[in-house]
C-alpha cells in the first residue's frame, strides 16, 4: 500500500505577517473516508491528538455546518486535559473544510484557522493542510511537531478502518 507523504511549507502568510504553516499528505484511500475522519464524532475520537494510547479523546462535539462550533478534549503528554475548540466557516463535503482553532483552557485569545482542502489522486486522497494566523513563531513551531504526530495517527486510523 503507498505510503503517506509528508511536505511542510509556507512559514509565513504575507497578507496577515503571522507565521502560518502547510502541511501535505497523501492517504491511499478516497477523499470520502477522509473527510468522515475530520467529521465523524466517533471517527475523530479514534485518531486525533497526541501520540500515545493513554492519551484518548474524550470529548468530540461536532456541529458541522457553516457557523457551527466543535470542541475536542483530550489527554496530552503531560497528563493534563487539553480542549480545543472553533468555529466552522467553511464546509464542502468531500473537498473543503475551513474552521477557526483556539485553546479555551489556556490561550483562548489567540484565534487561527485551518483550512483542509482535499483532492482525489491516483485512487487516493492529497490532503492540504494550512494553519494560518499563529500568534508567534513559537507557536507555529508547536503546532506542526503536533500535527506531523497526529497526522501519522490520522493515517494508520484510515488504513485499518
Amino acid at each position: 500500500m503507498e505510503q503517506a507523504s509528508l511536505q511542510t511549507g509556507k512559514p509565513g502568510d504575507k497578507s496577515t505577517g503571522k507565521p502560518s504553516l502547510t502541511l501535505h499528505r497523501t492517504f491511499p484511500v478516497p477523499p470520502q473516508k477522509v473527510w468522515r475522519a475530520w467529521t465523524e464524532p466517533e471517527a475523530l475520537k479514534r485518531w486525533f491528538g497526541p501520540a500515545g494510547e493513554q492519551q484518548p479523546v474524550s470529548v468530540a462535539d461536532i456541529d458541522l455546518r457553516v457557523g457551527g462550533r466543535f470542541r475536542l478534549v483530550f489527554g496530552g503528554p503531560d497528563g493534563n486535559e487539553h480542549e480545543a475548540a472553533g468555529l466552522y466557516k467553511d464546509v464542502q463535503p468531500h473537498r473543503k473544510l475551513v474552521f477557526t482553532w483556539c485553546w479555551p483552557r489556556s490561550t483562548p485569545d489567540r484565534i487561527s484557522q485551518i483550512t483542509i482542502l482535499l483532492r482525489a489522486e491516483g485512487g487516493g486522497t492529497d490532503m492540504e493542510f494550512r494553519h494560518e494566523q499563529f500568534f508567534d513563531q513559537a507557536a507555529r513551531d508547536g503546532h506542526e511537531r503536533g500535527w506531523t504526530v497526529t497526522f501519522g495517527k490520522l493515517e494508520a486510523f484510515l488504513l485499518r478502518a
